[in-house]
């Protein structure tokens, strides 16, 4: 499945710094993994999963394929761009396409780089975004809200759906309260995602500070982490000075050894996809085979089948059973003979729920 996430930020909070040194770990990605293109404004990075390389090396595996995400660089935001200041529309034809926001916010101080507001104060630029997507989405609905009101008086089922979930987010919008706010019933839920409210979207925070304070963050940076534990959103700290440099670093070694100089266990850019993957709630499952170690992505919750279905609908639709084993058995007992022999091989049906880390191997009808 392809996940996107859009990243965006005032003027001169570090956006482009990291959104090029991630587009430079791409492209150091790409000489080993396949299918790893780069578009202008996309930058689609390999997922750090360290239990790939353990169950490729067990199976013997030729060749290891990580599963991905996708980061798009949207169009940079300025106060009006809800009424299409600066490249307003563009910013939010784009951010409708992505499946979360990546809101980059500038926490620290440096005379030498202006601020657009004239101050640095993270928590008052988040408002900012949050209210231009805000009045988008409040726009939105006021155009669309009586034509919507007009098909649900008849007979159309579609538009009843509509207008219903439209009237649990106008009030929020109109008090200036993000569409994710709302209290969507299970039911509603597929009606709520296809309005696609921008402020729908699920928020992760990643907050720039300046190098010394990367491993530990600063004042300003953890009060954008209390904003974001109040909201429900996720928040991380990084350096994009510091990812620029590891980035252009040629080796895992050189990279390990310049993250542990500065005290990090790993790069600001893995810290902000397991907190995407977290954030969308998305799991990973392995097909392992002497041929390749295959990493996969799926909603958690997923049925075994519908895990089989991100593989190939062939898979889903034929479904019978998997034969699953769990990633750390897989490893534990050396393989899946070993795992076999202990009685760690499940034969799975229809019914049962993907679990993190699980290795599947699918039996289904041509």
């Amino acid at each position: 499945m392809g996940i996107q996430c859009g990243i965006v930020g005032l003027p001169n909070v570090g956006k482009s710094t990291l959104f090029n040194a991630l587009t430079s770990t791409a492209q150091a990605q790409a000489a080993n993994y396949p299918f790893c293109t780069i578009e202008p404004n996309v930058g689609r990075v390999a997922v750090p999963d360290e239990r790939i390389d353990k169950l490729a090396k067990i199976a013997g595996s030729k060749e290891i394929i990580p599963t991905f995400l996708e980061f798009v660089d949207i169009a940079g935001l300025v106060r009006g761009a809800s009424k299409g200041e600066g490249l307003g529309n563009q910013f939010l034809s784009h951010i409708r396409e992505v499946d979360a926001i990546i809101h980059v916010l500038r926490c620290f101080d440096d005379p030498n780089i202006i601020h657009v507001e004239g101050s640095v104060d993270p928590i008052r630029d988040a408002e900012t975004v949050e209210t231009e997507l805000v009045l988008a989405d409040l726009e939105s609905v006021e155009r669309r809200m009586p034509a919507l009101e007009k098909k649900a008086k008849g007979s159309d089922k579609q538009a009843k759906e509509e207008f219903a979930v439209m009237q649990k987010v106008f009030p929020l919008l109109a008090e200036g309260k993000p569409a994710r706010a709302a209290k969507i019933d299970a039911e509603e839920m597929a009606t709520f995602k296809r309005l696609q409210f921008i402020t729908s979207k699920p928020m992760l925070y990643v907050c720039n500070v300046e190098e010394e304070k990367a491993s530990t963050g600063n004042e300003l940076s953890k009060k954008v982490q209390e904003m974001a534990a109040k909201t429900g959103a996720q928040a991380v700290v990084i350096s994009a000075a510091i990812e620029s440099e590891v980035a252009q670093l040629g080796s895992d070694e050189d990279k390990k050894e310049f993250l542990d100089g500065l005290g990090l266990k790993e790069t600001g850019l893995s810290a902000i996809i397991r907190a995407a993957y977290k954030l969308l709630n998305l799991i990973t499952f392995f097909t392992i085979g002497p041929k390749e170690a295959h990493a996969w992505t799926v909603l958690r919750g997923a049925s075994a089948p519908q895990a089989a279905g991100v593989i190939h609908t062939d898979f889903e639709k034929g479904f019978i059973r998997a034969e699953t084993i769990s990633c750390a058995d897989f490893i534990t007992f050396n393989g899946e003979q070993g795992a076999k022999d202990n009685g760690k091989m499940r034969l799975e049906g229809k019914e049962y729920i993907t679990q993190d880390g699980d290795l599947y191997h699918f039996r289904f009808n041509n």
